[in-house]
């Protein structure tokens, strides 16, 4: 995957990324579940880097 891995995901981004509701990356925020996350000036953020090693830490093979 080519890109810049410096790159911050809004929680919107990630919801449209997943498919989930803004509500659900709330959630799991609350349970501490996914991945992490930065907090800046009140806004969350996700790391690109974090995002691709949650994803990668849960795929499933067949």
């Amino acid at each position: 995957m080519t890109g810049d891995l410096r790159i911050c995901l809004t929680q919107r981004d990630l919801a449209v990324r997943w498919r989930v509701s803004g509500r659900t990356l709330e959630r799991w925020r609350a349970q501490r579940y996914g991945p992490a996350w930065i907090t800046i000036g009140g806004s969350i953020r996700y790391r690109m880097s974090d995002v691709l090693a949650w994803e990668t830490a849960h795929l499933t093979q067949p």
